[in-house]
């Protein structure tokens, strides 16, 4: 690891091509204050640079994944030379939306795991991941109306495709609360589990031992499903297909199938 140590963000990349990113502000219930958005950021950049990330898991320590915004930023009084939000400070994000952006930007699968609490910006934060895995008693609502806000920080584009458009209306409109039950329903988490961590932990380790670059291609291609027209699918399918087919690692998938052994990938 190359991030240095801090009292917000960890990074812990196992063997098997796994990183385990917390946030580690549990004494706030992981709230995201200035400090927090910035450690945020630069773990997801961090990760695009580490040889041998297959798979992330984000998680949160303590009682909650992230309570949100820390109150104390709405008396927080701007730098003069602060960008306003309307600037692009990010690829096509300003900071607050490339907390969540990030994840969705990162090549590899990224796996929410949601315990205790996740309001507002946290629950943005855990819909940039590609898969959620959520406490059944978790506390869960896009709060921002609460506050007399719009959610901001990307879930508009992140909820396209999974939640219901009334019903994403009916939760944006009243910031009602609801639990991790009833997010699957509505499509706000993939899986519900009494112990989120270690089953994303095993949805992570599964992906960890496909092909890693078509690991990586299908994220590509789920990515412009949802924006690009058909033809511009069908031969982005094509593109990553051809660049994968006889590859090493795709012969590799084949023979360790076949032998019925672990396979032994080479990675990105």
């Amino acid at each position: 690891m190359t991030m240095p140590a801090n009292d917000r963000v960890s990074i812990h990349l196992g063997e098997d091509g796994v990183a385990q990113v917390k946030l580690t502000r549990a004494d706030k219930m992981n709230a995201l204050d200035h400090e927090m958005f910035e450690r945020i950021i630069e773990a997801g950049h961090e990760l695009h640079g580490i040889k041998g990330v297959r798979v992330v898991v984000l998680s949160g320590e303590g009682r909650a994944f992230c309570a949100g915004l820390d109150l104390s930023n709405f008396a927080r009084k701007p730098s003069p030379d602060e960008p306003d939000l309307t600037q692009r400070t990010h690829g096509n994000a300003n900071r607050a939306q490339q907390a969540a952006m990030v994840w969705r930007k990162l090549p590899v699968p990224v796996i929410a795991a949601v315990h205790g609490v996740c309001f507002g910006g946290g629950l943005q934060i855990a819909s940039g991941a590609d898969i959620r895995v959520v406490h059944p008693e978790t506390r869960m609502a896009i709060m921002e109306m609460k506050w007399g806000l719009v959610p901001d920080m990307g879930g508009y584009a992140l909820w396209r495709g999974l939640v219901r458009d009334d019903v994403m209306r009916e939760l944006v409109y009243t910031n009602r609360e609801f639990t991790g039950e009833e997010a699957k329903e509505y499509g706000l988490a993939t899986h519900v589990d009494a112990n989120p961590h270690a089953k994303a932990t095993a949805i992570a380790s599964e992906i960890a031992n496909r092909n890693p670059h078509a690991i990586r291609a299908a994220k590509r291609l789920q990515a412009g499903m949802m924006e690009k027209d058909t033809d511009a699918i069908l031969m982005d399918e094509s593109v990553e297909q051809h660049a994968i087919m006889r590859s090493k690692n795709q012969v590799e998938a084949v023979m360790s199938g076949m032998e019925k052994r672990r396979p032994n990938f080479e990675d990105v």
